[in-house]
């Protein structure tokens, strides 16, 4: 028998993007897409198959995921858990293999959201409809969110779940959607849960209260502990709603570094945080909000030492005063600055100034004619973003070009 294991689900394309006065523009979900996929994780809820300005980028992503741009990773779209919707977006995005259906379950959201027009029965029943529906649409998986999980009874929670499974589901996301749970309540209520049910849990924890990582960990925890794979949902540098998501790094490196945690539990064995850093410094360009200085492993302090004797101490053996090393994080290789003459592409870039910065890149075009095709679709990509463009989108760019042109399309 395999295992109980702990995955990661990441959410910035989904409810990362829904942060407050930010966004991101669909080349930049598609590069950090990319960039999730070489970290190793088990799925991203890559964004809403029933908007429209979202289905060429959602087409495109899952054709890259045909043609192994993106090798291993899940794509997952997010619909709320009513039939016609679900029917729609399968119309939408006919490719889509894997989806999680959302549903209110508090008594709080009951009366407080739907405002008596739809009671418990109701909301069973729209749920279950929801992911019949999409197992006749050909989802391979369905994953249904309890949302305002930790504000519903376990009584209520247990017979919700039950009836998602009975229904098809493949497992629960127990959605912490205030950040309202604490490490101890969240680990006795998935274990219950877990035990109640007999199916993976998925954990998605919001920061409101500070504790999101904790509670994502613990939740996770809780679902091994009685027998069953547990899911963390994480956001890149922890962006989403109000005080955001679970950190990404941050949870990996707890579940794999903290004491209860190291030696005691499995997690996927894909994970390679050596993309860390990278990937960490491209969400806070795209989403244009700098990285806190004492961000876990990715913040610039994160391993800076000026205390003497920590300093001492750190030069002897970096375990001393570092819990785990700057290299596992893909930190480390000194960085050039360019100082003088630089040639960048832009929405008003020439031939010769973009073949100038694509040597530098080393790609290379077939003719003149591929090179100015590219060179187009780098204009339009620098329109889109409305940012310089950085060298992990001009490389995608140039090696996916009919992809890259239905992303950066988005038709009215």
């Amino acid at each position: 028998m395999t295992k109980p294991t702990i995955y990661f689900i990441d959410v910035t394309n989904r409810d990362g993007v829904q942060t407050a006065r930010l966004g991101l523009a669909k080349l930049q979900k598609t590069i950090l897409n990319i960039m999730l996929d070489r970290l190793g994780i088990f799925q991203s809820e890559f964004g809403f198959p029933n908007t429209r300005h979202e289905l060429n980028y959602l087409n495109a992503n899952l054709e890259l995921h045909d043609i192994g741009a993106l090798k291993n990773m899940r794509l997952s779209g997010w619909i709320r858990a009513k039939k016609e919707d679900v029917e729609t977006a399968f119309k939408n995005v006919p490719g889509l293999k894997h989806v999680n259906v959302s549903m209110s379950t508090s008594d709080q959201m009951i009366k407080g959201k739907f405002g008596g027009k739809m009671d418990r029965a109701g909301i069973i029943k729209n749920m279950v409809d929801a992911v019949r529906a999409a197992k006749n649409s050909g989802a391979e998986t369905v994953g249904v969110n309890a949302e305002d999980a930790s504000r519903t009874t376990d009584e209520q929670l247990a017979e919700f779940a039950l009836a998602a499974k009975d229904a098809g589901a493949c497992r629960i996301r127990y959605c912490d959607t205030l950040g309202y749970d604490d490490p101890m309540t969240i680990y006795s209520r998935i274990k219950r849960l877990a035990e109640s049910i007999q199916m993976p849990i998925e954990l998605h924890c919001h920061n409101d209260l500070g504790m999101a990582v904790a509670c994502s960990v613990a939740g996770a925890k809780g679902a091994i502990d009685a027998g069953f794979d547990a899911y963390i949902n994480t956001s890149v540098n922890g962006m989403g709603e109000r005080a955001g998501n679970a950190d990404l790094v941050s949870s990996v490196l707890a579940a794999k570094k903290s004491s209860g945690m190291v030696g005691n539990y499995q997690i996927d064995s894909r994970i390679d945080l050596t993309h860390a850093w990278k990937m960490a410094r491209y969400a806070s360009y795209a989403f244009q909000v700098p990285i806190p200085i004492n961000q876990p492993a990715v913040g610039a302090n994160a391993f800076a030492h000026e205390s003497g004797i920590h300093a001492d101490g750190a030069l002897k053996d970096s375990r001393n005063y570092e819990l785990y090393h700057y290299e596992e994080l893909g930190r480390g290789e000194p960085e050039i600055i360019e100082t003088g003459r630089q040639i960048v592409a832009g929405e008003y870039s020439g031939i010769k100034g973009f073949r100038n910065v694509a040597g530098k890149l080393e790609i290379e075009f077939k003719d003149e004619e591929d090179a100015k095709k590219v060179l187009e679709l780098a204009r339009y990509a620098n329109v889109h973003t409305q940012l310089p463009l950085v060298d992990d989108e001009i490389r995608f760019i140039a090696k996916y070009p009919e992809q890259a042109k239905k992303i950066l399309t988005v038709t009215p």
